[in-house]
């Protein structure tokens, strides 16, 4: 039993599915089909469904914290730092003491460093110390929306969006309220939502500028390019329903680069995880930068009270280690994101092998002619029509993979498995190899898929690490070459896996087998024993 072929590609459109807490936004996933009893095959997109949400309630499955400047990763306490921040950041802080929000005793303030701007140590601060409390009033989220004078209009709209056309309305105000902190804030960052992609016409004099090109062949290439249509979309909606009929509340043109800056402000600035708040920026809080070496996302901030007679809330910052004076204070931003998604949401990527990853799409086709049994099958053990399995370079494939590939391409006279009888039984039939044609079914379709895979490149891996071994790249070509050079290993990888399968494809026990010798009709070797 085999297929003939791996089918082309179909590109989907941009849909919602799932995930952990939050629905992330799918964005064009190539998915083919792995059926036994058509010509076409699994599976394997080329194109990751990054866990890119869309900023609608709890963004960015946890928008994490800021990233100011994000040109380059900084080490945990390697640098004393003494430059001044730019004028702007002085007098953001100057303000912020005239509130009394800060004093010249507080145990941070912002200066100059490797990412742009952050926030250092004025004194030695302890373990879990609070560095920073800001009052609500201070906060940027949908409450503060709400109370504005554009609050009526946006109360139907999505947390984020409301939060953006805040920030860019009060940015074009030159009597805002918020002008200090607007000031601050980046035109843009290394996040790939920034990142350019030319019209055919203008490449030859504009090359430089092409930069998504870098991308080719990248899952992060098709999120990026999906949350550029979705952030368009949204924009379209806003100004149709939103801006064209309110001029008098939006008095100063609105752009789509206008939405997209604070889109992409919203995504590497914004706090999430929090008691009672599905989206807020906190400004001052949101200068601290992440570092690697900090390995626990627990306790660095949380929201709280101001006091026992107080109704006010306090959004508090702590220190997740201890910092001497002089060295910038760091916090973990999000341990399980992948390097793309880091590059996706803040401009930066991790050297940790742990942060590549590769996501495949498996899909039952609505053409095989068990698709309703196996649907029924894999509903009922969490999965569904089309699963999505994360592969981290140098980790063992997810538990559930394996038995749902060998259900995908159950078929022929392993069809018997699908029979009511077994519906309780199955998955763990599953989990092992079913018959020699299913298991080489499996290992030849993933590993074609991976090869298609890694055709779609622009360059070799070999290309890529003579790249980086060189060095002297700008801050967004490395990303680029680190983020494809990333999903070749783990590509390579898989086929790898995929490859020693097959070589001991001879070895395996399969379903007969082992319901023969449950059944005391075949001996340890697998040979049928005959009673007389």
């Amino acid at each position: 039993m085999g297929l003939s072929k791996i089918t082309s590609d179909k590109l989907t459109k941009l849909s919602t599915r799932r995930r952990r807490e939050s629905k992330p936004l799918k964005t064009m996933s190539i998915l083919s089909s792995v059926s036994p009893s058509s010509s076409s095959c699994a599976f394997l997109s080329s194109t990751k469904t990054l866990q890119v949400q869309t900023l609608s309630s709890l963004p960015c499955k946890s928008l994490g914290v800021l990233k100011n400047k994000p040109f380059s990763v900084s080490s945990l306490h390697s640098t004393t730092y003494s430059s001044p921040p730019s004028p702007e950041v002085q007098t953001f802080w100057q303000w912020l003491c005239d509130q009394r929000v800060v004093s010249a005793k507080s145990p941070v303030r912002p200066a100059t460093v490797p990412e742009g701007v952050g926030l250092v140590a004025q004194r030695d601060i302890g373990k879990n110390e609070v560095v920073l409390e800001i009052p609500k009033k201070f906060w940027i989220n949908p409450d503060a929306v709400a109370a504005s004078e554009i609050g009526n209009v946006c109360s139907g709209l999505k947390p984020w969006i409301s939060v953006a056309l805040f920030l860019i309305r009060e940015k074009k105000r030159e009597d805002s309220p918020w002008r200090i902190y607007l000031d601050i804030l980046p035109e843009s960052t290394d996040s790939t939502v920034f990142w350019w992609v030319l019209p055919r016409f203008l490449r030859l004099i504009c090359r430089s500028e092409e930069e998504l090109v870098e991308l080719q062949g990248t899952q992060l290439l098709s999120t990026t390019l999906g949350v550029k249509e979705y952030v368009q979309n949204e924009f379209l909606k806003l100004e149709e329903e939103i801006l064209l009929p309110h001029r008098k509340l939006f008095p100063y043109p609105i752009t789509l680069d206008d939405f997209s800056w604070a889109f992409g402000i919203l995504k590497s600035r914004a706090f999430s995880r929090l008691r009672g708040q599905n989206l807020v920026l906190i400004p001052l809080a949101d200068l601290i930068n992440h570092s690697p070496k900090i390995t626990t996302e627990e306790y660095a901030y949380e929201i709280k009270g101001a006091g026992l007679f107080s109704r006010d809330l306090l959004f508090s910052l702590r220190s997740p280690v201890a910092v001497k004076a002089g060295e910038q204070v760091l916090i973990q931003y999000d341990l399980n994101k992948s390097n793309a998604e880091l590059a996706l949401d803040y401009g930066f990527i991790e050297s940790k092998s742990d942060r590549n990853a590769y996501t495949l799409t498996l899909e039952i086709s609505e053409s095989d002619p068990f698709f309703g049994d196996k649907l029924d099958i894999a509903e009922s053990n969490g999965l569904g029509e089309t699963a999505y399995f994360d592969i981290v370079l140098g980790s063992p494939l997810p538990s559930a993979m394996l038995p749902y590939l060998r259900l995908v391409a159950l078929g022929g006279t392993d069809a018997f498995l699908l029979e009511s009888i077994f519906r309780n039984t199955i998955w763990g039939h599953l989990d092992l190899p079913v018959s020699r044609a299913n298991e080489e079914l499996i290992c030849r379709v993933v590993r074609d898929a991976c090869k298609s895979a890694l055709s779609r490149y622009h360059t070799t891996i070999e290309e890529d690490e003579k790249l980086l071994e060189g060095g002297n790249l700008d801050s967004r070509l490395k990303i680029a070459v680190e983020i494809r050079a990333g999903e070749k290993r783990v590509l390579q990888q898989i086929d790898g896996i995929f490859k020693e399968r097959e070589l001991e494809l001879d070895e395996l026990e399969y379903y007969q087998e082992r319901r023969l010798k449950d059944l005391g009709l075949a001996g340890e070797q697998g040979e049928i024993i005959f009673w007389e």
